[in-house]
C-alpha cells in the first residue's frame, strides 16, 4: 500500500474520509437515479449503450466486489488500458470505490513502454482488452480482460455480472491515493504523478461547474485520449461533479474530421472539449456543411490554442473556444471562464481560477509585478496549499523537490501577463529560444505559421548558431495540395516577417511529413531540438 503524507491543505474544513464514487457519484444516483450518466456510441455501428446514474452505480458496486474478490486492495496500483468502451468508466468507479489506484494508460503504448510503467509503478493488476494482450507478455500479476477471452486472463465482464450489487467498501481516508498518471513527457522519461482522494476529487468541482459550465441535463463530449489526465478532468470527475451526462464516441483511434463533425451535428451534445491538435484539423474542413443545434459551450486544453483556430471556429459556428491551462500535476490553474463575463482574448489562456494564487516568478523565485515580463508560472503553496495539486512524483523525491521550492510549486512553463491579468503561454522553460539577445517563445512563431493556408502543423525550436547563439528553425507539415519547395519557404518567411517582429521569423524551414508528439498530442520539441543540434550550426541568412 502507498505511504501517504498527511493532507496539509489549510483554510477549508476537509472531511476525514472522502471517496468520489460514493460521496459524489452515488449522491447523484440517489438524487436523479433515472438521469443519463453515460451514452456510448460505437463508430461504424448502430450499437449504443445508455446507462443511468442508478444503473452505473449498481454495476460499479458489482465490479468493486468482483475486484476485491480477485485480491485488489486499497492502495494497489491497477493499470487501466482500454479503448473508449463503457468498461473504462465502470472500472474507474469500481477501483475508486475500493480505494485502489487506477493508472490510466493509452493504447498507443508499445510493449517496452508498458513494461517500463508496470515496473516503475509496481502494478498489481491490469485491466485491458484483447488487442492489447501481447503487450503484457512479461507481466505476472493479476490479468483482467474486457470484451473477449484469452488464455491466462480473467474475464472482467463475467466477473462483474457475478458481483454483489449491495457491496459496500470500507470508508476511504481523505489523504489516500486516488489516481496516478504518467506525465506525457515532452522532456525526459515519464514521471508518476500521484493525486489523493480529497484534493483531486474535490478540486474538479471547479472544472465541472466553472470551466465546463455544466449542470444536470447537459450532455458533455470530450475527445481526449483516456490515457491522458484530461480524461480525468473532462470525462470523469468534472462532468459527474455536476450531475451531467457523458457522451462517448469510440472512433477506434482513427481521428477522422468528417466523422467527428457528423457526430457533433447528429447527437444532442451541449458542451464539448477538444484539444487544439484536433481543432487545427477540424477548422480546415468546410464547416459551413455542418450545424450544431444543441451545442452551447466549447472548451479546449492540453496545449496553447492558436488565435487563428479560435477565429475560424467562431466564424463558422458563432461559438467561442474557452481555453484552460493546467497540467497532469494539477486541475485547471488558469482559464477563460464563461461564467465570469470576462472576454476571451485570442492567444490568452485566461485568468487564474478560484482557489489558486498564480504568479510569474524569476529565476530567484521573486514574483514579477509588472505586465509584459517573462516568468515561470508558479502556484503559491505556503502558508496554504490549495486543493487540486498533486501529492508528489511517486518514488521520486528529487524531482518533487525541484518542483516545490520555497513558497511555490513551479510549473516549468513560461508566460507573460498583460495589464488586465491575462496570461499568455510562451513555452516550456527549455523551449524558449535565445537569439541575438532576443527571447522568443516557439508557440508565437508556430501560431504565425499556422495562419498561412499551406501550413497544417508547425514545430519551432532553437538551432545552435555560432553568431547568434540560436536561430529560429521551423519544422512544417503542409496541407494537402501544397508542395514543399524553396519558393514556399520564402513565402512562409515573408509571411512571418509581415505578422510578427522580424527577429522572430524562422531563418530555417524544413518540411516534414509529421511532427514527433507525446501520447497526448503535444509536440515533443525536445526531439526537434536534438535533431536541430545534430544538424550543426548552418550559416544564417541576414536579417530582412
Amino acid at each position: 500500500m502507498l505511504r501517504m503524507r498527511a493532507v496539509t491543505e489549510g483554510g477549508e474544513k476537509l472531511p476525514a474520509c472522502f471517496n468520489f464514487a460514493t460521496d459524489v457519484f452515488d449522491a447523484w444516483a440517489c438524487r436523479q437515479p433515472e438521469a443519463l450518466a453515460l451514452w456510448h456510441v460505437q463508430a461504424g455501428s448502430s450499437e449504443e449503450t445508455r446507462l443511468t446514474f442508478a444503473q452505473l452505480a449498481t454495476l460499479s458496486r458489482q465490479a468493486a466486489h468482483f475486484l476485491a474478490h480477485c485480491g485488489i486492495a486499497p492502495g494497489d496500483r491497477v493499470l487501466l488500458m482500454l479503448p473508449r468502451m463503457p468498461q473504462w468508466w465502470l472500472a474507474m468507479l469500481a477501483l475508486t470505490r475500493l480505494g485502489a489506484v487506477p493508472v490510466p494508460a493509452t493504447l498507443q503504448l508499445t510493449a517496452r513502454e508498458v513494461d517500463y510503467r508496470v515496473a516503475l509503478a509496481q502494478i498489481r493488476a491490469v485491466i485491458t482488452c484483447p488487442s492489447q494482450v501481447e503487450k503484457f507478455a512479461h507481466f505476472d500479476g493479476l490479468r483482467l480482460l474486457c470484451g473477449g477471452e484469452a488464455a491466462g486472463w480473467i474475464g472482467f465482464d463475467e466477473g462483474v455480472q457475478k458481483g454483489r450489487p449491495d457491496f459496500t467498501a470500507p470508508a476511504t481516508p481523505a489523504a489516500s491515493p486516488a489516481i496516478m498518471y504518467f506525465t506525457s513527457a515532452t522532456t525526459g522519461e515519464p514521471k508518476m504523478v500521484l493525486h489523493n482522494q480529497v484534493s483531486y476529487g474535490l478540486a474538479h468541482k471547479v472544472t465541472g461547474e466553472l470551466w465546463l459550465d455544466l449542470q444536470p441535463g447537459d450532455l458533455h463530449w470530450n475527445l481526449s485520449d483516456l490515457g491522458w489526465a484530461k480524461a480525468a478532468w473532462s470525462s470523469f470527475y468534472g462532468p459527474w461533479h455536476q450531475g451531467a451526462s457523458l457522451f462517448v464516441y469510440d472512433f477506434h483511434g482513427r481521428f477522422e474530421p468528417h466523422a467527428i463533425l457528423d457526430t457533433l451535428a447528429r447527437y444532442p451534445v451541449t458542451t464539448w472539449c477538444a484539444p487544439p491538435t484536433a481543432l487545427r484539423l477540424l477548422v480546415r474542413e468546410d464547416l459551413s456543411r455542418w450545424r450544431f443545434p444543441h451545442l452551447r459551450h466549447c472548451v479546449t486544453a492540453g496545449e496553447p490554442l492558436n488565435p487563428e483556430v479560435l477565429h475560424l471556429w467562431r466564424q463558422a459556428t458563432g461559438l467561442t473556444l474557452y481555453e484552460g491551462y493546467g497540467q497532469t500535476e494539477t486541475v485547471a490553474l488558469i482559464a477563460n471562464l464563461r461564467c465570469s463575463g470576462r472576454p476571451v482574448k485570442p492567444g490568452s489562456m485566461g485568468l487564474p481560477t478560484p482557489g489558486f494564487e498564480v504568479a510569474l516568478v524569476d529565476d530567484h523565485l521573486h514574483p514579477l509585478a509588472g505586465p509584459h515580463q517573462e516568468g515561470e508560472i508558479a502556484i503559491r503553496v505556503k502558508p496554504r496549499r490549495p486543493l487540486g495539486l498533486f501529492v508528489e512524483y511517486w518514488n521520486n523525491p528529487e524531482e518533487t523537490a525541484r518542483q516545490f521550492q520555497g513558497d511555490w510549486y513551479l510549473t516549468g512553463d513560461k508566460a507573460v501577463r498583460d495589464e488586465e491579468g491575462y496570461y499568455y503561454f510562451l513555452g516550456r522553460k527549455d523551449d524558449v529560444i535565445k537569439s541575438s539577445g532576443y527571447r522568443i517563445g516557439p508557440f508565437e512563431v508556430e501560431s504565425t505559421l499556422l495562419e498561412h493556408p499551406a501550413v497544417l502543423e508547425a514545430g519551432v525550436v532553437g538551432k545552435p548558431d555560432a553568431i547568434r547563439g540560436q536561430i529560429v528553425k521551423a519544422y512544417v507539415v503542409l496541407r494537402r495540395g501544397y508542395s514543399a519547395n524553396e519558393e514556399l519557404k520564402h513565402q512562409l518567411q515573408h509571411h512571418c516577417r509581415q505578422l510578427a517582429a522580424p527577429y522572430k521569423y524562422p531563418r530555417e524551414i524544413e518540411f516534414v511529413p509529421e511532427l514527433p508528439k507525446t501520447i497526448s498530442g503535444k509536440i515533443r520539441r525536445l526531439e526537434l531540438r536534438q535533431r536541430a543540434a545534430e544538424e550543426g550550426a548552418a550559416p544564417s541568412a541576414p536579417t530582412a
